[in-house]
């Protein structure tokens, strides 16, 4: 079984097999769930997946991540394609943490496309 993941962590994950234009393969994935429900031992993770393709007309929905610990090359998280995945499709991680700012872009990003933009963003 996987070590705890948390809210903002980057592990890797196993998105196959996809269906139609859905995002597969073994890629990084950012934490996105509430630590409070990972903790409690749901078997099912919110994440986002992301890609090392880096499309910058795509900014306003996918947020860039710069490499940096055991994420090796910037990826955008594709904030569009969010996914609910089993713990059994975890591998390593944390590969890294995203900041306070860069978790910030990703919920604001994150209730644009859910067309809550207007909403206010909890404080970490």
């Amino acid at each position: 079984m996987v070590e705890m993941m948390r809210r903002g962590e980057i592990w890797v994950a196993n998105l196959n097999p996809p269906r139609g234009r859905e995002v597969g393969k073994i890629r990084p994935v950012l934490i996105l769930q509430d630590n409070a429900l990972t903790a409690i031992g749901t078997p099912m993770i919110v994440v986002l997946p992301m890609t090392t393709q880096v499309y910058p007309a795509f900014k306003q929905w996918r947020i860039t991540i710069t490499a940096r610990s055991r994420l090796l090359k910037d990826c955008q998280v594709i904030v569009d394609q969010p996914r609910t995945l089993d713990r059994s499709r975890f591998g390593e991680g944390p590969l890294a943490t995203l900041s306070g700012e860069e978790m910030v872009a990703v919920e604001r990003a994150f209730l644009g496309i859910c067309g809550m933009a207007h909403h206010a963003i909890r404080p970490h």
